[in-house]
């Protein structure tokens, strides 16, 4: 057995918060919330720009720290040099257009660009600006840049901007960034570009089979395992489609498409066409077994007297429907929550699917209370046909979404 690399410990960490001039910089004020919360150590550096959205008093309240902002202040501590060195990691949000060709040409022209110079830890920027403007070749030249150079930019949201304008380019919500911070500061390495140009498709959340107009037979599934794997496979550059059944209210993660599917039919009809020219495919939604052999029109009555019995039908098999169909060369992998039992073990009863599923990879999960569903941390093994098995740190959902994803762009270069 394999264990996946190593986990940074869930301790504070130091954190450079950069903030540009933009009006999502307010949005912002949600992520340092967030991060302070989660007991790291966080020094807001905005821009002067920045500073004409969200003042310096909003900063220092919220981060317990001064802002820091003037190169000439406090110069004995060497501020344009020691933030970057000291960080674990300096993340930038919102990063317009003006800040992303700064940093492009190793401008050092205020506090948060030399941070950038001196920071030799992960450093994500997170794009904000209208759409015109990210899509402008100036800025699609200097973010390949800066992707080159081992800097992580962040794929934005698409949505409504200041006015009536609406498409790609907005902050992508507070959680998200958190989230993608959060998976830098366990993994650094977690978010390289090997899935650029790739197109995947993942399916999340849980199936529900109607009985009748109130009630239907489902699961626990949240979608979060689901929605991670999408979020970070968008973020290492795929072109990614989101098959969503019921979820527990999650947002779109920015850069993927999202189509919304039910029940399991829906979900197969989504998948089944979405997989058709896929590199990949990642099975992560929890499909009933059954449904109701019937729909009721309207709903049951109680009456008093027991229930007629509920008869139950097969539902489709949606994996084996998608290793049976899938194109050459193509990666599928599936997941299996296992709750084993007193013959049989977690790990036999996995490799057991493993072989009868037929897909190339399958994640195991330890299903019981707080484990697997409805939970934000997973754990679980990695099983490969090929007889590898890997151990899954636990953390987050994002965390093991990365190693998933490592596992399959190895397979798509072989």
């Amino acid at each position: 057995m394999t264990q996946a690399g190593p986990v940074r410990p869930d301790v504070s960490r130091r954190i450079v918060l950069g903030v540009g001039g933009g009006i999502a910089a307010y949005k912002v004020c949600e992520v340092l919330r967030r991060l302070t919360e989660a007991g790291h150590l966080v020094r807001v550096v905005p821009t002067e720009a920045a500073l004409k959205f969200v003042g310096a008093p909003t900063w220092e309240a919220l981060s317990g720290s001064p802002v820091s902002h003037d190169m000439f202040a406090g110069v004995s501590e060497v501020p344009h040099v020691r933030l970057g060195q000291t960080a674990d990691l300096v993340l930038v949000a919102p990063a317009t257009a003006d800040l992303l060709a700064r940093a492009t040409h190793g401008r050092a022209d205020d506090l948060l660009c030399a941070t950038l110079l001196t920071a030799r830890c992960p450093v994500l920027l997170v794009p904000a600006m209208h759409t015109e403007m990210w899509e402008h070749p100036a800025t699609q030249h200097n973010v390949a840049i800066l992707r080159s150079r081992g800097t992580i930019v962040a794929q934005p949201a698409s949505g409504r901007l200041t006015g009536a304008d609406s498409g790609a380019g907005r902050l992508p919500e507070p959680a998200e960034i958190v989230e993608l911070a959060t998976l830098l500061l366990h993994r650094g390495d977690a978010l390289r570009a090997d899935l650029t140009g790739r197109q995947v498709v993942v399916s999340a959340g849980g199936t529900r089979e109607p009985l009748d107009p109130v009630r239907y037979l489902g699961n626990r599934s949240s979608g979060r395992q689901g929605y991670a794997l999408a979020r970070v496979a968008a973020q290492r550059g795929a072109q990614v489609t989101l098959a969503a059944a019921h979820t527990a209210d999650l947002a779109d993660p920015a850069g993927v498409e999202v189509i919304r599917a039910g029940t399991a039919s829906q979900l197969r009809e989504a998948m089944l066409k979405a997989a058709a020219h896929a590199d990949a495919v990642v099975m992560a939604a929890a499909v009933a077994d059954f449904r109701p052999a019937v729909n009721h029109r309207s709903k049951i009555k109680k009456t008093g007297a027991d229930p007629e019995p509920l008869s139950l039908a097969i539902n489709p098999d949606v994996l084996v429907e998608l290793v049976r169909s899938r194109p050459r060369d193509q990666v599928v992998v599936g997941f299996a929550a296992e709750t084993g039992d007193s013959d049989v073990d977690v790990l036999t009863e996995a490799r057991a699917k493993l072989a009868r599923k037929g897909c190339d990879l399958l994640v195991v999960n330890t299903v019981g209370e707080r484990r697997a569903f409805e939970v934000e941390d997973n754990t679980g093994w990695l099983l490969g046909a090929d007889g590898t098995q890997t151990a899954l740190p636990d953390g987050p959902k994002s965390l093991l979404a990365s190693y998933v994803w490592d596992a399959v762009a190895a397979r798509l270069t072989r």
